[in-house]
C-alpha cells in the first residue's frame, strides 16, 4: 500500500538485501531525523534523483533506499552529511571540467577495482563525452590516446597518485604548471575521496545495483 502523503509503500514486506552485503540498506521510513538529513542531502542535491537532472546511474533502489557508497552514510550522519557533501563539492565546483574529473574518477575506481564506483563513473565519464576506447583503456589501467594537454596531466597525476599515493617532483611540477596549485589541491582530494569510498565498498561488499552487469577487470599477469 502506498501512503497518500509520503508517497512511500507502507505495509509491505522489506525488500531483500543484496547478496553477500555487509550493512542492511535503510528504508527511507525507518530513518532517524539525522539520517533523514543525509538522504535529503543525497537524493535533492544535484547528483540525485530529486534534483531535476537525469542521474547518471542508480542511486536509489525501487523501495528508495540509497546505493553504493550512499547507505553507508545513513549509518554515521556525522560522518556521512559531510562526505557527501566533499563528494558533491567535488563533482560540482572544481576547476576540472566534466572530463577531466571522470578520468581522474574512473583512475581511481580501476585501480581499487570498485565494481560499483566503475560503474557508476564510466556511465558519468561517457555522459561527460569521453569514448568507449578512452573507457575501456583506463578499465584496463592503460593511458589513454588524449589529445588534450590537462587531460594528459589529471590522468597522469592522478594514476601516481592512485598507485604510489604520492606525487614525484615532476609530475608535482608539470601539474601546478599545467592545471595550477588550486587544481593541484581538488586533484589530490578527489583522489584520497574516491579512494576513500572504494574501500568502503569493498569493506561492506557493495557491488553493482540488481541487474546491472559488473565491470569485465582484466586479469593480472601471473608472470608481473
Amino acid at each position: 500500500m502506498i501512503d497518500p502523503l509520503s508517497g512511500e509503500h507502507v505495509n509491505d514486506p522489506p525488500p531483500r538485501d543484496p547478496p553477500g552485503t555487509r550493512l542492511p540498506l535503510l528504508l527511507p521510513r525507518a530513518l532517524g531525523d539525522e539520517q533523514r538529513e543525509v538522504y535529503d542531502a543525497v537524493t535533492g542535491g544535484a547528483r540525485g534523483p530529486r534534483s531535476g537532472r537525469r542521474p547518471a546511474f542508480r542511486m536509489v533502489d525501487e523501495a528508495g533506499r540509497l546505493l553504493g557508497p550512499f547507505n553507508a552514510m545513513l549509518y554515521s550522519p556525522a560522518v556521512g552529511l559531510p562526505l557527501q557533501e566533499l563528494g558533491a563539492a567535488l563533482r560540482f565546483r572544481t576547476g576540472f571540467t566534466k572530463r577531466e574529473r571522470e578520468i581522474a574518477t574512473l583512475v581511481v575506481a580501476a585501480h581499487a577495482r570498485s565494481d560499483f564506483e566503475w560503474y557508476a563513473h564510466e556511465r558519468a565519464g561517457l555522459g561527460a563525452g569521453l569514448t568507449e576506447h578512452e573507457v575501456a583503456a583506463l578499465r584496463a589501467g592503460r593511458a589513454p590516446m588524449l589529445g588534450d594537454v590537462r587531460e594528459r596531466v589529471v590522468y597522469e597525476a592522478a594514476r601516481q597518485l592512485a598507485a604510489e599515493g604520492d606525487l614525484g617532483d615532476a609530475v608535482f611540477t608539470e601539474a601546478t604548471a599545467t592545471l595550477g596549485r588550486a587544481a593541484v589541491v581538488e586533484l589530490v582530494t578527489l583522489v584520497g575521496y574516491y579512494a576513500a569510498l572504494a574501500l568502503q565498498l569493498r569493506v561492506f561488499r557493495v557491488g553493482v545495483p540488481d541487474g546491472e552487469p559488473a565491470p569485465a577487470w582484466e586479469q593480472d599477469d601471473p608472470h608481473d
